[in-house]
């Protein structure tokens, strides 16, 4: 039996869906080839937030929250699983199918809410990467988090580069943590027998509470199951019963394997943490940059500087994988699809503000709180992940055969309580020190806490109870450019003024001989060139600078050319900025079909410039033929 995929589907994102090949493979090649979609979400798992969570549980508590990092790292491997089952059977992404089952005024609050988890862990990640360039170099915080900045750059190279590129990227990463860690491990040289006494679950309360909530958040993340449903798709695959279950098993190990290592690496801070700080009697070590001190006074030179380089590795990774999820959502939630560089941007700047202000305002010792709240938003988010999630791989109606069995039902539907439990429990606790704290001033509690906890409250309800009344999808289309529509006769289109834009490079001659094949000897040719020297943007067509007059004679050698084949051609200049002198030609000269030559600009090349053929696609009214 074969699912087919939705033929409004939306490819999630569609820059490198289906490019990765898996036929014609056996054995570990095969295995080989499903490999990588779990490596970038387990990034996720082992960011600077995590770090921060796991050294202040370790120092404050000892060994014993290890247990709350394993149940998080088994929840985590059920719901990653769950959402790689959806992105491979249904063919889309948790944020489409979202959008598809509830209704366009629940899928706003939901991006919001989505966008805030985001925007949470960029701002991890952020910091993450500031304190390990100021560990390593010196740099000052506030330097090293504008540098931050330029990771749009990396992942706009990365994307261009292909899927299997951005995972080398990702994996060597994931490897300069691990064995980083795995050194650090040989060096603090914990007491195995205590470590094992941290797996004995305990009641929590008070501030253990709010680590492990923090734990929790930092460890499953809502964008990971954005994330993870999307990347699946990134490989091509054989839509029939034995290749979705191919799929299916190979994914599985993936996810495995690579969330394992995100849980070994976790532990391992937390065990640094309990062994160098808690059993020293240092119980209040929450900050990262007192964690590389201390062990430089412990250890020696060499864990601190192994300890800042994964720092780094596992900020820059996660940045990347952030940025990917922060595209699922706004396209899958909101049906918006902009440029990846223009999203990355978007974020990166939306989690810098925060950065700024606590460093302008409260000092660079407030960072570690930041990082530890920025976990706890990322926790309490995940309940308007979870449900969704399990509603759709529970739905036998479009899941079929690949419907998610009692026993999955019942465990994923457990540990949505769990977390949603331990939140319900940390906001009643964090309401109640604001209250007992207010000392009576507590107007602004119940004027604009309650009313948003409120809403909150009754997006979750709606979110977790909807699916069980209402069984067929919203009838509809999920992708940003509507349905296809009936073509019907065709008719011969005439082009009687045809522009073409030339700079006279080796473009120009494959740029009007397609214009000429379009028109042929009845159309009017105008032959278009824009001069962007300093004196033109300023004067107009008031410059007469060397390059204009030659601009111009070179226009009409051009032209002497095409009359000379019998062809009717005319010149015109525009000044100043190419894309804005072009649009208005062509609006000024009424021309009917622009053919311009596109020189084939890449990665930051394209950014820097090939802007010039969007702007124009955007700023006129007419068909534009694009020679490349």
């Amino acid at each position: 039996m074969s699912i087919k995929q939705n033929p409004v589907n939306s490819e999630s994102l569609s820059e490198v869906h289906n490019s990765v090949s898996t036929s014609d493979k056996t054995g570990w090649r095969k295995l080989f080839a499903f490999i990588g979609p779990a490596y970038l979400v387990s990034v996720g798992y082992m960011d600077p937030g995590n770090w921060a969570t796991d050294i202040a549980g370790g120092s404050q508590f000892g060994y014993s929250l290890i247990w709350v990092l394993l149940m998080s790292n088994l929840i985590a491997l059920l719901l990653q699983t769950l959402s790689a089952r959806l992105g491979i059977v249904r063919g889309m992404d948790l944020a489409q199918a979202s959008r598809k089952a509830y209704p366009k005024f629940i899928n706003y609050p939901l991006y919001v809410l989505a966008q805030i988890a985001i925007i949470a862990c960029d701002l991890a990640e952020i910091i993450g990467m500031a304190i390990g360039l100021n560990l390593l170099f010196g740099l000052p915080l506030i330097w090293g988090i504008s540098i931050t900045i330029l990771d749009t750059f990396l992942l706009l190279f990365l994307m261009n580069k292909g899927m299997r590129m951005m995972e080398v990227f990702i994996v060597s990463m994931v490897f300069i943590v691990g064995i980083s860690f795995l050194t650090e491990m040989f060096i603090v040289q914990p007491a195995i027998g205590e470590v094992l006494t941290g797996f004995k679950p305990s009641i929590l309360s008070g501030n253990a509470l709010y680590i492990a909530i923090g734990i929790i958040g930092a460890t499953v993340m809502p964008h990971n199951l954005y994330l993870h449903s999307s990347l699946v798709q990134t490989r091509k695959i054989e839509r029939s019963s034995k290749g979705i279950k191919e799929a299916l098993k190979f994914n599985l190990i993936d996810t495995t394997i690579a969330l394992n290592l995100a849980f070994f690496v976790n532990a391992a801070i937390l065990i640094l943490a309990a062994t160098a700080f808690y059993k020293n009697g240092l119980f209040e070590v929450a900050e990262i940059q007192d964690a590389y001190k201390l062990l430089d006074n412990i250890f020696g030179s060499l864990a601190p500087t192994l300890f800042a380089v994964a720092l780094i590795a596992s900020g820059q990774s996660s940045t990347i994988t952030g940025t990917l999820a922060g595209q699922i959502v706004m396209e899958g939630h909101l049906n918006l699809r902009i440029q990846p560089w223009i999203r990355r941007l978007l974020t990166r700047l939306l989690a810098i503000i925060p950065a700024f202000f606590t460093i302008l305002f409260f000092g660079e010792a407030y960072l570690g709180e930041l990082l530890v709240l920025s976990q706890v938003v990322l926790s309490l988010q995940l309940g308007f992940a979870i449900i969704p999630l399990i509603h759709f791989n529970s739905d036998k109606l479009r899941m079929k055969e690949y419907t998610i069995k009692t026993w999955v039902k019942i465990l994923a539907w457990l540990s949505a309580f769990i977390i949603v439990g331990l939140n319900i429990k940390l906001v009643i606790q964090e309401i109640s020190s604001w209250i007992e704290n207010a000392h009576g001033n507590t107007w602004w509690i119940y004027l604009l806490i309650f009313p948003l906890l409120l809403g909150v409250v009754s997006l979750l309800i709606y979110v977790a109870v909807t699916p069980f009344f209402r069984k067929a999808d919203r009838i509809i289309s999920i992708v940003p450019h509507g349905d296809a529509l009936k073509i019907g006769n065709i008719e011969n289109i005439t082009y009687k003024r045809i522009g073409i834009t030339v700079d006279f490079s080796d473009f120009d001659k494959n740029t009007i001989r397609h214009a000429l094949i379009q028109g042929g000897k009845m159309a009017h040719y105008l032959l278009i060139h824009v001069v962007e020297t300093a004196g033109a943007r300023f004067h107009g067509d008031k410059v007469l600078d060397m390059e204009t007059q030659s601009d111009m004679t070179n226009l009409q050698t051009y032209k002497a050319e095409l009359q000379k084949m019998g062809y009717k051609a005319e010149v015109s200049i525009g000044y100043g900025t190419a894309s804005k002198a072009i649009s208005n030609l062509v609006k000024n000269q009424n021309i009917e079909l622009l053919v311009m030559g596109a020189h084939g600009h890449k990665g930051i090349s394209d950014l820097v410039f090939g802007t010039t053929v969007d702007a124009v696609r955007h700023s006129v009214n007419i068909p534009i033929l694009i020679i490349k």
